[in-house]
């Protein structure tokens, strides 16, 4: 361990204390506004520091000691990292679990006393933090708070994304593949795994910019209604509708899943959605399972935590990402699916899948950074870069996964241990069809 003087030496025996009982160093240099510095090793041989720039960064972490703490700091610039974000985090995994004592945090906050860091009342959060409001899952907040985090820049999503316009997990069948050829591939599974068919009417959840809608009307047949809270994605897609000369099969709605009245569909898909209904999550599967003729499929496509510890309501991601927003454990939502009168028929985690995606989204974030930030500002870029590297880590790590469910919708009387064949082949096939291709999807 070194210290360079200044503001670092009076961090010099809570930094030996921790490092002692991690057996081992920290994951990164810390450097403050003074310019001192202290870290692990000799000066000069950590490739990663993390730089206080302003008092604020330590009133920041201060007043909420725990994640939320620091992802204020980071986001509002007050604290940076000069090195790689993914190999500090990937590092700081090992503190995850790690008990501060009584002493750690007494003389923590003593230290921040001493430098003037402690502010009555604290610093404001960035202006980027979600604040929602009125009932938890009421038709408004939840409208709310998908528009929080959709409607930014349809622009913005394009350059993250890619042209495909798909904010969900891909489907490789190598890491080499593209991304583009790997959402399409997703797309058409996600088509297959429903066995649609020409004339049947397909409702899509949280149908985004239209892409499943498109493949799935162009390719299939079918008649689409896709419904979303963010009017900046329906205004995109029905752009893309009408250049796909879909007019006729395709309609994009803003609306509420709870407020679609013209079922029943013979297919319904929901994509990342059912993680945004938190707590409300059994309604969810109630409403689905009412919204879909008896012997139709529907296909819940959604991220689970595959740990057994109950997410803490403030973190840096319900606070700047998706607020209030649950990961259950796939147990719970399959509960919660037949709890509804669904019948299971397939589940497929895809945890693998959905880290290649992240890492393909940070590289096109970090290659079109400046374009990012002149579309939706520093801040939001900052949340973007942090959310999508922690997450395809969560992913690697195996913190989370995320699952297709593909169930078969009840029958609406109560008919005990009936369900309806919807004429599923005996044997699980392949659903990746090798002849698909990128031009059989709407792009950006």
């Amino acid at each position: 361990m070194y210290s360079t003087g200044g503001v670092s030496d009076r961090f010099v025996p809570l930094w030996s204390r921790v490092e002692g009982r991690l057996g081992g160093p920290l994951p990164a240099a810390l450097r403050f506004w003074d310019g001192s510095e202290i870290g692990p090793g000799e000066e000069g041989s950590c490739p990663d520091v993390i730089v206080l720039r302003t008092k604020r960064a330590l009133s920041y972490a201060a007043s909420r000691p725990d994640q939320l703490g620091i992802a204020r700091a980071f986001v509002s610039g007050d604290l940076v990292l000069e090195g790689s974000i993914e190999r500090v985090m990937a590092a700081g995994a090992r503190l995850y679990g790690f008990d501060f004592t009584l002493q750690d945090k007494l003389e923590a906050a003593k230290l921040a006393a001493g430098l003037g860091a402690i502010k009555i009342p604290p610093p404001k959060p960035p202006s980027v933090e979600a604040k929602p409001k009125g009932r938890l899952h009421s038709l408004r907040r939840d409208s709310e708070v998908i528009q929080h985090h959709y409607d930014v820049s349809n622009d913005f999503y394009r350059l993250v994304l890619g042209p495909t316009l798909v904010y969900s997990c891909a489907y490789f069948d190598s890491p080499e593949d593209s991304l583009e050829e790997a959402q399409t591939r997703k797309l058409d599974v996600v088509c297959q795994k429903l066995r649609l068919e020409e004339g049947e009417r397909l409702l899509d959840i949280g149908c985004g910019w239209g892409s499943l809608a498109i493949h799935a009307a162009s390719n299939y047949g079918v008649e689409v209604v896709g419904v979303t809270l963010s009017p900046s994605q329906a205004e995109r897609a029905r752009e893309r509708v009408a250049e796909a000369g879909l007019g006729g099969r395709v309609e994009i709605r803003v609306q509420d899943y709870r407020e679609v009245s013209d079922g029943p569909f013979d297919k319904i898909c929901s994509i990342g959605m059912f993680e945004h209904t938190g707590s409300d999550i059994d309604n969810y599967f109630v409403q689905t399972a009412g919204l879909g003729r008896p012997g139709g499929l529907a296909l819940h496509h959604g991220i689970c935590r595959q740990h057994s510890e109950e997410e803490s309501p403030n973190t840096f991601i319900t606070h700047y990402v998706f607020p209030d927003g649950e990961l259950h454990r796939v147990a719970r939502v399959i509960a919660g699916l037949e709890r509804s009168g669904q019948e299971l028929r397939d589940v497929e985690n895809l945890r693998e899948h959905y880290a290649l995606t992240l890492r393909h989204w940070v590289a096109n974030l970090a290659a079109s950074q400046e374009a990012a930030i002149a579309e939706v500002g520093e801040e939001r870029e900052r949340v973007w870069r942090l959310y999508m590297t922690a997450s395809f880590l969560a992913f690697e790590r195996g913190d989370i996964g995320v699952n297709q469910i593909v169930a078969v919708i009840p029958e609406k009387e109560d008919i005990a241990l009936y369900r309806p064949s919807p004429g599923l082949p005996l044997a699980r096939p392949s659903y990746a069809r090798e002849s698909i291709s990128v031009d059989q999807v709407g792009q950006a």
